[in-house]
């Protein structure tokens, strides 16, 4: 019936996350409000875990890519559950270490480090940073010379793989801000040259293809391609890795419709190419990421609002105003993102009535979701966003200085604040 099954629906009729009453907690903590389910969180840790025992030996780790939602509380949460960290700012690895994070666990990403930000990620002794461009690396040389420190770096590689997904978030393919292209020659110059620096030691190899993917097909492929340059890298300059980065990119369901793979599917295709691959080249398996984002975070979260005006154009639409909007989701403004929608106070009653949900901000284009069937709303509902728990904390902003919302964690029927809600006075705190 719903996109995540830690959601369900209680005798009252009521929208339920974990065993929680969604209209209770729009009561208690008020709206609007994002809330996460803990146990849908480690669940699927746990399932990323056991895929690499099984499939590598344990001779890797998942990754979670926080830029989905970073907080302190789910970086403790999931690396509790024995997952590295993957930080793309100075900000976030500020909240991993803040968290109590070993910096050994964490992997510092991103297409424009500033010198600010390599130098604490140094300072901090992350596990690696991954390089982006040859300025980037000439830049982690020069501090770590000065610092008298050897640093361990990756090679963020785009393996020239077009993953069928929203423009804005392919990233493997040659057209991209992100890292080096194979097909150029310019990754391997860029490795020759990191193999020639003094201070900064080559470990591994990086890619990442997209977002939001449910075909299995380009996971298979770029683990075929970035194993085969990993043997060209081996052959022809004798630098032999030790760590393989397959990034992430796993489809999660927003909608009913949406043709989401299991993770365990995921990654029995794509370690029987890894094997395959080794064994082709007379390679030893590297040690083997992979960094799930969205699909830890997206299926686990929701957003919660309560219903105001209702405003029906006669032969056009009706919309249905929310006390929210895209100061707390973004997404869909900015690539029309898919999401159900629902009545959390009439969740069992058939959802028959089109609407557009829209939000308060001062902006035509303030739109969750357009002609999408909902319950029959009445003014003082608590509508629910589903999947809501990937890139809607992370992305939300002030604009119309609209202040963030609480976040609440959910565990065993239990909730608690994991991100106190904004105030007034917050938003002119930095004001002079």
């Amino acid at each position: 019936m719903f996109v995540s099954d830690c959601l369900s629906v209680n005798e009252k009729g009521h929208l339920t996350i974990s065993g929680c009453d969604t209209v209770a907690l729009a009561e208690q903590y008020g709206t609007p409000l994002y809330v996460m389910s803990e146990d849908k969180i480690r669940d699927t840790c746990r399932r990323y875990k056991a895929s690499i025992d099984r499939y590598y030996g344990g001779n890797g780790a998942p990754i979670y890519a926080s830029k989905a939602f970073s907080c302190k509380e789910i970086c403790r949460i999931v690396t509790s559950e024995g997952l590295d960290l993957e930080v793309v700012s100075g900000g976030e690895l500020f909240t991993a270490l803040s968290a109590g994070v070993d910096a050994k666990h964490i992997h510092f990403q991103g297409n424009n480090k500033s010198l600010r930000e390599i130098e604490y990620a140094i300072e901090s002794g992350v596990g690696d940073i991954v390089v982006d461009n040859l300025s980037e690396l000439c830049r982690i040389e020069k501090i770590s010379a000065e610092k008298g420190v050897v640093t361990s770096i990756s090679m963020r590689i785009k393996p020239g793989i077009d993953a069928h997904t929203h423009e804005f978030i392919r990233t493997g393919q040659i057209d991209s801000k992100f890292g080096f292209a194979l097909e150029t020659g310019e990754a391997f110059e860029a490795v020759r040259e990191a193999v020639r620096a003094e201070h900064v030691e080559l470990i591994g190899l990086h890619c990442h293809i997209g977002s939001q993917i449910f075909d299995k097909s380009p996971f298979v492929l770029a683990a075929e391609v970035m194993l085969a340059f990993y043997n060209k890298i081996y052959a022809e300059l004798g630098k032999k890795l030790t760590h393989l980065n397959l990034g992430g990119g796993f489809g999660i369901k927003y909608k009913d419709a949406d043709a989401a793979v299991a993770y365990e599917d995921y990654m029995n295709d794509v370690s029987a190419a890894v094997h395959a691959s080794c064994e082709k080249y007379g390679l030893t398996i590297p040690k083997i990421y992979i960094e799930p984002g969205r699909s830890i975070v997206g299926e686990a979260g929701i957003t919660l609002y309560t219903v105001g005006d209702i405003k029906t154009i006669p032969q056009v639409r009706t919309y249905v105003a929310i006390d929210g909007g895209m100061y707390d989701n973004p997404r869909y403004a900015l690539y029309q993102s898919d999401y159900t929608c629902l009545i959390a106070n009439r969740a069992d009653q058939p959802a028959n009535f089109k609407a557009t949900i829209a939000g308060k901000c001062c902006e035509s284009g303030d739109l969750i979701q357009e002609n999408t069937m909902i319950q029959k709303p009445e003014i003082g509902d608590i509508l629910a966003v589903l999947s809501t728990g990937a890139y809607n904390y992370s992305m939300a902003s002030n604009y119309n200085r609209n202040v963030k919302p609480a976040c609440v964690m959910i565990c065993d029927g239990q909730s608690r604040v994991i991100i106190k809600g904004e105030t007034y006075e917050d938003l002119i705190r930095n004001d002079l």
